[in-house]
């Protein structure tokens, strides 16, 4: 219940449950397959405080929301009465082949994205166990905890299939069922017989068969349940009702599993070695220009959703090679923006920015950069540069050092115990551990010397608009508030734009200049407007009001509407909000500021509704 509102506002700006043609979820953003992506609202939504920001990339439409992603996505689908068993509408594949890609790539790994960084932490962990001494390899603790972290990639055939299944659009079962037949201890018994021998010795049908041990592989499973997804299709669809229930399934494992063995799996698996040796020769020719580019890029990838298309290549690295080293490369990117962000900490005055910054300090640790980037490195520009400029530069060390990881997961400070080498400490581990250590302090030193603009001290508020500017006038009575200094750090950031807040005195919000209504959210708390002169501004009454899901809000007009200075646009109740518990904050934000020179408060501490209070520069 407590993201309804928000999860109500989401839908509304994706074009409603109709439009959506699958939705899925990482660890900080929501990942909308729309049929029409015309219909999204991105500007709209953008606007909401919950939303951090909204990406078009990948074919996708990606919503980040932050920590708490899991429980906005199931508000979403419990809103659009959305299920596991819901039959979703074909979108539209015309999309680009790199677009298509990363849209499938991320539909087939986000669901056990959780569980995948769990196994790679624990993973690393054992190994730090065994390095210090604190375990053996043939202790039972170690046994149970090894099966633990190491269940999910020897099994990578059977969840693979299972969501494989589920977005190509088939019965994951059946995907699961033939990733199950991939593993299956008859196989592992041929195969490993197989590999005794140095000769075939089975047969299907008399066509010779060789076996491959398809444990932890990614690729072969994928294009298994892609054919049966196809096989299954055909089969609905010529096959009478009364059987195809029962003769599909049928069809898809008897057809699909044996072709696997014979001819998808070696092909497969054949692709495999060659993309795992062609990634392999490229980082040999030059590590450490491979690591400055990836640690570069990185965080680049990351804020278009388009890092998800170098997932199953470490995978498939550590899967052919038994390592990886591109993983290593990746953890001075992180860390790069963490650095960046604790300069931020260490060298701003700003309360509300100092306290973003702490708390995406201790998320970018774990490795979610994404309330760092979006909330402060990137608007502020110069930090993000830093570090990202960092990364290239302990990507490059971690490369040149030739870091690997044995295990996968998702980078973060976890990542260096992935890389202790099974025969003990080496000069590989020290190397990566001196990149990311560099990539750390060389962004958080850029940052608190050079990263934020200068403080110049305010002068008085005027309350004469220059006559080189355009004015915008108080849409309520109240007391002024800098921008900075509104409780959510959407607003005080700056990241939706720059403008002044008001806290009001009475329950009266009206038009702070001639132009039209351009959007108006269903729970009426906020409303935007576009002026005669161009300028877009924003109205939000009070803070994380959302959630009282218009209940102390009545609109005056509709979208569409032409207002003049002063018509009357909401009326609220303000001591409900209170009464409620939520602050009264109106944060007027000037949504297209960076189509202006410069925005200034010319109100003074307190305002009248029609006063001058912002004058922005042409």
């Amino acid at each position: 219940m407590e993201y309804q509102a928000l999860a109500k506002e989401i839908l509304s700006h994706v074009g409603g449950k109709e439009n959506i043609t699958s939705l899925v979820h990482c660890a900080t953003r929501l990942r909308f397959k729309l049929k029409e992506m015309k219909k999204a609202d991105a500007e709209g939504l953008k606007a909401n405080p919950g939303v951090i920001m909204v990406v078009e990339s990948g074919g996708q439409f990606q919503v980040v929301i932050g920590n708490h992603v899991h429980d906005v996505w199931q508000a979403v689908r419990n809103e659009a009465g959305l299920t596991d068993d819901t039959p979703v509408a074909a979108g539209d594949d015309k999309g680009s082949l790199f677009g298509r890609m990363i849209d499938i790539i991320s539909g087939i790994f986000t669901p056990f994205i959780g569980i995948l960084a769990a196994s790679g932490i624990l993973k690393g962990l054992l190994a730090l166990a065994v390095v210090c001494g604190w375990l053996t390899t043939t202790s039972g603790t170690y046994k149970i905890w090894f099966a633990a972290s190491d269940a999910l990639f020897f099994f990578f055939p059977l969840i693979l299939g299972y969501t494989a299944g589920k977005k190509f659009g088939g019965n994951p079962f059946i995907t699961m069922a033939i990733g199950g037949a991939l593993t299956h201890p008859l196989m592992i018994s041929a195969f490993e017989a197989g590999q005794a021998s140095g000769a075939v010795s089975e047969t299907f049908l008399g066509m010779p068969v060789t076996f491959i041990n398809y444990s932890g592989s990614v690729i072969p499973i994928i294009l298994a349940a892609w054919v049966s997804c196809w096989l299954e299709k055909q089969g609905n669809r010529f096959l009478h009702a009364s059987i195809k229930n029962f003769f599909t399934p049928l069809f898809c494992i008897a057809i699909t599993v044996p072709l696997t063995f014979l001819v998808i799996g070696p092909i497969a698996t054949w692709l495999s070695q060659m993309l795992a040796h062609g990634y392999q020769a490229v980082y040999t020719l030059a590590p450490w220009l491979a690591g400055a580019a990836l640690g570069a890029l990185w965080q680049v990838c990351v804020i278009f959703g388009l890092h998800w298309g170098l997932v199953p290549l470490m995978i498939n690295n550590l899967a052919v090679f038994g390592q990886d080293t591109m993983l290593p490369i990746l953890l001075p990117a992180v860390l790069g923006q963490v650095g960046a962000t604790l300069g931020i900490f260490l060298r701003t005055r700003d309360g509300r920015q100092k306290m973003l910054a702490g708390s995406a300090i201790a998320a970018g640790i774990f490795g979610i950069t994404e309330p760092a980037v979006y909330g402060l490195t990137l608007p502020l520009r110069r930090p993000f540069i830093f570090g990202c400029a960092a990364g290239a530069m302990g990507g490059a060390i971690v490369g040149f050092s030739n870091s690997h990881v044995y295990s996968f997961g998702f980078a973060n400070v976890f990542t260096l115990a992935q890389m202790i080498p099974p025969g003990g400490v080496d000069a590989t581990l020290w190397g990566g551990i001196v990149g990311c250590v560099v990539a750390l302090v060389l962004s958080c030193v850029l940052t608190f010397v050079a990263g934020l603009p200068k403080t110049t001290v305010a002068a008085e508020p005027v309350d004469v608009v220059p006559a080189t500017a355009s004015a915008v006038l108080a849409p309520m009575n109240g007391s002024v508030l800098a921008l900075d200094q509104v409780p959510d750090t959407t607003f005080a950031s700056g990241l939706l734009g720059e403008g002044v807040a008001i806290i009001p005195a009475d329950g009266r919000v009206v038009a702070p200049f001639a132009g039209e209504v351009v959007s108006l959210f269903e729970t009426k708390h906020a409303i935007g407007l576009l002026g005669d002169n161009g300028i877009e501004v924003l109205i939000h009454v009070g803070i994380d009001t959302v959630k009282l899901d218009g209940k102390p809000f009545t609109a005056h007009v509709q979208v569409g509407d032409k207002v003049k200075a002063g018509d009357l646009l909401l009326e609220f109740d303000r001591e409900a909000i209170i009464a409620a518990g939520f602050d009264l904050a109106t944060p007027i934000i000037i949504s297209n500021s960076d189509s202006f020179g410069g925005v200034h408060t010319v109100a003074s501490r307190s305002v009248q509704a029609g006063m001058p209070l912002l004058a922005v520069a042409g």
